[in-house]
This record gives C-alpha cells, structure tokens and sequence, in this order.
C-alpha cells in the first residue's frame, strides 16, 4: 500500500480515522487495516475471500491491534446496519458480480456523515478486447474498444483466465449516487511529474489510467 505510486491521492481522500470504526472490504494482507490502526482507528474489520491472504494478514498484525479480519465473499456477505464511520476498498470492485448490491450493502452499513473510499480499475482500462498498446504509425495508442460493452473481461494477470468486470464511468458513478452517496471526488488517477521521473515506466499511466478513485460520502 505504502509503495503503490496511488496511495499518496488515495490517503488524501480518507477522513481522520482517529476514534472512527473501519470497514476494510477486501483487505488482502491487511496492510490498510493496520494502518488504520496506526491512525487511531478504535477498530477496523477486515474481510477478504481468501482465507489463506487473511492467514497472513493475520501472522502480520501484530497482538492488541484492533483489527479484527473475517473470510467473505463480498458479492455476497451481510454487513451489520449503521455500524462503521468509514469504508476502504482497494481494487475490489472490478471483481465483483453485482455492483448495486455491494454499495447499497455499504451504504446501510455506515453511519450517516461516514465516508467510503475506493480504487478500481479505469474504465479506460478495462474496456479493451486485447488491453495492449498497439502502434499507430510510431505512435503508441491505447485500445478503447467495446467501453459502452459492460460485462465480463477475461484477462491473463498473475495467472491465466482471471475474470473482471468492465463497467462505464457513468455506471461506478451513478451506482454511488444511486445507492445513497453524495459524490465527493473522482479522480483519473495519473503520476505526478516528479513520479515520472523517478519511476519511468509510470509515464505510461499518464495517457492511459490505469486506477479510477472514488470518495463518496453517507
């Protein structure tokens, strides 16, 4: 979390969480959910559908940190109604099968004046038959094919036949809105200059986003 180039944005997006209670939905090896501890978070649950990244999650975190982590499928998981102050979700969503139903679940399970934050995939990203840079005549052009398609993606990343799902920017907006959220902040997440720079294999990220983020509010 700390080194992913995003974050920096990300975190600018979060509330105080000194004395709030933290809902981290997909949690992965807890690496938020800790650091939400750090900032004061009275409790932070965590939930993940992999038990075996909850296992490390929890041989990380160390004893006395209020974090507490749950194995879910968050297609289908229940929350408790009105019952935390803030919700993170890191590049969960483009995973999940019914995007109304999630964000009308985290919706009942805030409080009113709580916050959600999350990162997915750009729309930008996700839209393309074969998401690879092609050459036009020497200049590199991003494939935006099949946007207005929404639905599955199958996409080889880390193994072979991962499934995705693509939606529109209108769509991962008007969700939010529609669930309930007042929408705070989007933002095409690209690198700063300076990143660039240091990182240049991120100058890429500059013509094609690669991370929408989202901060809405209850």
């Amino acid at each position: 979390m700390a080194g992913a180039p995003e974050w920096p944005d990300v975190e600018s997006l979060l509330p105080p969480l000194a004395g709030r209670e933290v809902l981290d939905l997909g949690c992965g090896f807890g690496e938020f959910a800790r650091w939400a501890a750090a900032q004061g978070a009275t409790r932070v649950d965590a939930l993940d559908v992999s038990e075996r990244m909850l296992e490390r999650a929890r041989e990380l975190t160390p004893p006395g940190i209020p974090v507490h982590y749950r194995q879910a499928d968050l297609d289908e998981v229940a929350l408790p109604t009105a019952s935390y102050d803030v919700a993170y979700s890191a590049l969960v969503v483009h995973y999940l099968t019914d995007l109304e139903r999630f964000l009308a679940m985290v919706h009942r399970a805030l409080r009113p004046g709580s916050t959600l934050v999350l990162t997915t995939e750009h729309p930008i990203y996700t839209a393309p038959t074969d998401p690879h840079w092609l050459d036009d005549s020497g200049r590199r052009v991003w494939p935006v094919d099949r946007y207005g398609e929404e639905g599955e993606r199958v996409r080889d990343w880390l193994a072979p036949g991962v499934r995705k799902q693509h939606r529109t920017f209108g769509t991962l907006v008007n969700g939010l809105v529609d669930a309930g959220f007042t929408l705070r902040r989007a933002v095409d997440w690209r690198p700063s200059p300076q990143l660039v720079r240091a990182e240049p294999s991120l100058s890429e990220e500059v013509d094609r986003p690669m991370f929408l983020l989202l901060a809405a509010d209850r």
